[in-house]
């Protein structure tokens, strides 16, 4: 399984035997399960989930094993039937080709060879150096084998199957962090820099995280920008190959190039970003200025029909997304981002393009990786997430956070802040509103606007005196509506209801 990850490395990381049967257990995965991975376990959710998928294989493999020990063909069979299993999960990806089923191949050729080496050396171990309990007749030329001897015999013949044992281990070893080193090279993005922007736009303010300790910074730096995808493996995209195409109901098909669409006027927005399984007062959003072409643009120069309703885009790797084609077209900033915070998209997050859709959360705004944009209908053609029951439309919901002090925290008596972060998504904060051990609702102080797509910092200073205290927040946009005090989960349409946490005073 590890050869086979590193030639998956070299080729197609999704081709990974191992990573296959991830996806596949993703996909199968109940929304409800889901959503408690992503809100319990963060971003280690993926390194868990392949954690798991190699134990049960070696659990499987290690029973094998003992039926090799008495049936040597029936547990190379076996072997080779649970190396067909992630077979049969690389051959339901969306792109499937059948160069995808190699590193399956080299799985399937050195799994049962390695079992079957290391089954007839452990069974040559046991029966080396064995001498029968009573010899009828010696002859002279028939030297006497002492059991002293036998004994040597053994312990040497086990000695080798555990340097044998060892050397495949090491060698095991070897090719899985050769190919995840593999797949890091093959990630890195040389050599490229961000198209020019027509009009850029003014650098940004210095953020309250500068006076203010604890408080998110006003612009998320690109390594700490929040990721929840499908992807156990990120796609490897050469930016010369890559295109851009626009079809279904429009006038013209069209299709764009890497260069094409960098050699556009390019423009520069600021926009935050929030991911519909954001609970409340969670760290799944991330504000961050992105670079690209309008979306806009792109569609009337196809010339959108008369009959769509949505925007279907699909990933390199056959994911899909639906937005819905209002949102692309009613003048909001809309846009296939290529650089994000003034550098080039990496490819965790999208490159070489990705779908950025203000005030929509991303699974129905935000396509990574993003190759092909088909105006359809909503009746005609359905996408992943909304396959598995979440809202058809997502408008991002208004809400506030605290950032500091943290829940369930300790912090000292005496003079400090809250602090935190609040959005409205196509509408601005107007105000956030702090509340200290259910008394009146204090306005609190705001940080630099960068535009109503874009979080506001806040902080409200407080004299913490000695015991338990509850904290809330709540947020008003520009419209004057109120962050609903209403409780929801994030499924299907995003979380709701107010920010409250309990902090100790000493």
């Amino acid at each position: 399984m590890s050869v086979a990850h590193l030639t998956a490395a070299l080729l197609t990381p999704a081709s990974s035997p191992a990573l296959a049967v991830g996806t596949a257990v993703i996909n199968a995965t109940p929304t409800p399960v889901k959503e408690w991975a992503v809100r319990e376990l963060g971003h280690a959710d993926k390194p868990i989930l392949i954690g798991s998928v190699l134990l049960g294989t070696i659990a499987f493999a290690a029973a094998i094993g003992v039926v090799a020990r008495r049936r040597l063909r029936l547990g190379a069979v076996l072997l080779a039937g649970l190396v067909l299993l992630p077979a049969a999960a690389v051959a339901l990806q969306p792109l499937f080709k059948i160069s995808y089923l190699i590193p399956t191949l080299v799985a399937l050729v050195l799994g049962p060879a390695v079992l079957v080496f290391l089954t007839r050396a452990l069974n040559a171990s046991e029966t080396s150096g064995h001498t029968p309990e009573h010899t009828p007749d010696h002859s002279p030329e028939q030297p006497t084998v002492h059991p002293t001897d036998g004994d040597s015999q053994r312990l040497s013949s086990r000695r080798n199957v555990l340097v044998g044992f060892g050397a495949l281990t090491l060698l095991s070893a070897a090719a899985a962090v050769g190919g995840e080193l593999v797949v890091r090279s093959r990630t890195a993005i040389a050599n490229l820099k961000l198209p020019r922007v027509g009009k850029p736009l003014p650098a940004l303010p210095t953020g309250l995280e500068e006076t203010y300790d604890g408080i998110s910074s006003f612009r998320t730096p690109n390594r700490d920008f929040y990721r929840v995808d499908t992807k156990l493996a990120v796609p490897i995209v050469d930016q010369d190959s890559w295109t851009l195409t626009i079809d279904g109901d429009v006038e013209r098909e069209l299709t764009f190039s890497y260069d094409d669409l960098r050699d556009r006027e390019n423009v520069e927005h600021d926009i935050t970003l929030t991911c519909v399984s954001n609970e409340v007062g969670g760290k799944l959003v991330g504000a961050a200025r992105w670079t690209g072409v309008p979306l806009k643009d792109l569609l009337e120069e196809a010339g959108v029909g008369d009959r769509a309703d949505q925007i279907l885009s699909t990933d390199v790797e056959g994911f899909t997304i639906s937005t819905p084609l209002e949102a692309a077209l009613d003048g909001r900033n809309a846009m296939i981002a290529l650089g994000m915070n003034g550098e080039v998209l990496s490819r965790t997050h999208g490159f070489p393009a990705r779908l950025v859709v203000p005030g929509l959360y991303g699974y129905v705004g935000a396509t990574k990786w993003v190759t092909k944009l088909t105006l359809t209908r909503y009746d005609a053609a359905t996408a992943y997430w909304t396959d598995r029951d979440w809202a058809t439309d997502a408008p991002i919901k208004l809400s506030s956070r605290i950032d500091t002090p943290r829940p369930l925290s300790n912090i000292p008596a005496g003079r400090t802040v809250i602090g935190g972060v609040a959005w409205a998504q196509q509408h601005g904060v107007e105000k956030v509103e702090v509340r200290v051990d259910g008394g009146r609702w204090q306005q609190a102080e705001l940080g630099p606007d960068a535009g109503i797509d874009y979080w506001r910092q806040w902080y409200l200073p407080w004299v913490a005196e000695p015991g338990s205290h509850q904290l809330a927040v709540r947020v008003t946009d520009r419209d004057g509506t109120l962050q609903s005090t209403d409780r929801a989960t994030p499924f299907p349409d995003g979380s709701s209801g107010i920010q409250d946490i309990v902090v100790t005073v000493g």
